[in-house]
């Protein structure tokens, strides 16, 4: 019997995916749950798992190719003598578009067919899954696979676990955040302050007059940004002073916590007071999210952007959200988020105040009511009510809302409170 892999739906708003690498060569042995092909999807990359035992027959989808969601990418012949079989019928339909498995009629057709599944840990049937990358890395710094407790999707071993077994510093380019971060206060410290992010602009590899055309994930953002420009949207900007909050970050970034993290935390709790902010326009109805879920913009060097999120931030404590802020950044990194931890937020932040930008305005993503653009703070000469002059730090905001269902009053009521926190309350973050 021969059975279709088909190009799988990793996550719900994937139409197509593109073939990172074939873990298996046409020939090979197949055990059922064995990795067969690694996928890219709009966001991250992904094991395909076998749900059959067979030979890899014939490959349709070659790697660097997309295919759309549900076409046949590959042929699994369930013995050695049905391979050549296999590969006549590949042949007879190269693209895979037409494809039928080889079944009787007495069996169901989805019997028949090879789907996707992550893989479930770095142990499969006492077999090490570790991404292809990571055995050549591992490979060449002989460092043991079966040592390593994978950091990737479901304990999968990825590239960065073996640099950090090796004791390297990671190779992998790291993205840009484009979560908020306040400049730190003029105090000086003892450490030298670190350099600027390099601008995001093309990829690395474009040359001049060159034609290139988007990625995965670049193709993802250009239909969400399209969705969003049919959504009614009003600004509302809001400056707000940062001395005090700049103050705690010195106190507390020596035990790990960053200021992406206190801004998230500050924008959650500001949000259990106007749920409203936190809800959604869902078909008619304004659907109250049950859970405070902070995305946070992230742009990769190489083109595209993610959103990974702090689930439940309200919840979290300071540290802790500090903590997996840090492991959504790697993962994010080695494109191994999992669909849950960047299509879930409830409100996101973005912020361009690490490149100088005072002010901007963001672009609302579907699904969600609010966005919130966060600009540099940068030193200010401010005169205060008895007409006395003064310098402070003070960082600019601008809230994109869904006009359905927020109003300005809305808006701002939810400035107020979050500017009120930052500049009075900050100490309370740490709670």
């Amino acid at each position: 019997m021969i059975h279709d892999i088909f190009m799988p739906a990793l996550s719900s708003t994937m139409t197509e995916g593109k073939i990172v690498e074939w873990v298996k060569s046409p020939g090979e042995k197949i055990e059922k749950g064995e990795t067969v092909v690694i996928v890219e999807s709009d966001k991250a990359d992904m094991d395909v798992e076998s749900f059959n035992e067979g030979f890899l027959a014939a490959i349709l989808v070659e790697a660097g190719d997309t295919a759309p969601v549900g076409q046949a990418i590959a042929l699994i012949a369930e013995t050695e003598a049905e391979i050549e079989e296999a590969k006549k019928q590949a042949a007879s339909s190269p693209n895979g578009s037409t494809l039928t498995a080889s079944v009787s009629s007495e069996t169901e057709p989805q019997s028949t067919s090879t789907q996707a599944t992550t893989t479930t840990s770095s142990r499969s049937n006492g077999r090490i899954i570790a991404s292809p990358r990571a055995r050549k890395l591992a490979k060449e710094l002989n460092v043991d696979l079966k040592t390593i407790q994978g950091s990737g999707p479901y304990g999968r071993i990825v590239a960065l676990d073996i640099e950090k077994a090796a004791g390297k510093t990671t190779t992998t380019a790291k993205p840009t955040t484009l979560s908020p971060s306040v400049p730190q206060a003029s105090t000086p410290t003892p450490t030298a302050q670190a350099a600027p992010p390099a601008p995001i602009s093309t990829p690395i590899s474009a040359v001049s007059g060159e034609t290139v055309p988007l990625n995965t994930l670049q193709k993802a953002v250009v239909q969400n940004m399209v969705a969003s420009l049919q959504i009614p949207t009003f600004h509302v900007g809001y400056t707000i002073t940062t001395d005090a909050l700049d103050r705690l970050y010195q106190q507390i970034k020596s035990k790990g916590v960053t200021m992406t993290a206190l801004l998230a935390k500050a924008v959650a709790v500001t949000l259990q007071k106007h749920p409203i902010v936190n809800a959604s326009y869902v078909e008619g109805v304004i659907k109250y999210n049950s859970s405070i879920n902070i995305a946070v913009a992230v742009a990769m060097n190489d083109g595209g952007l993610i959103t990974p999120v702090l689930q439940s931030a309200d919840q979290l404590d300071i540290y802790s959200l500090s903590r997996t802020w840090k492991d959504l950044v790697n993962r994010a990194r080695a494109k191994q988020l999992q669909p849950e931890q960047y299509s879930t937020g409830t409100f996101t932040l973005s912020n361009l105040g690490m490149f100088g930008v005072d002010r901007f305005d963001a672009i609302l993503p579907p699904g969600q009511g609010s966005i919130l653009a966060v600009g540099a703070a940068l030193p200010q000469i401010v005169v205060n009510n008895e007409g006395m002059m003064g310098i402070q730090r003070q960082m600019s905001v601008n809230i994109t809302c869904d006009h359905r269902i927020i109003y300005g009053t809305h808006a701002a009521a939810f400035l107020q409170d979050l500017a009120k926190l930052i500049e009075t309350e900050p100490q309370s973050l740490t709670l």
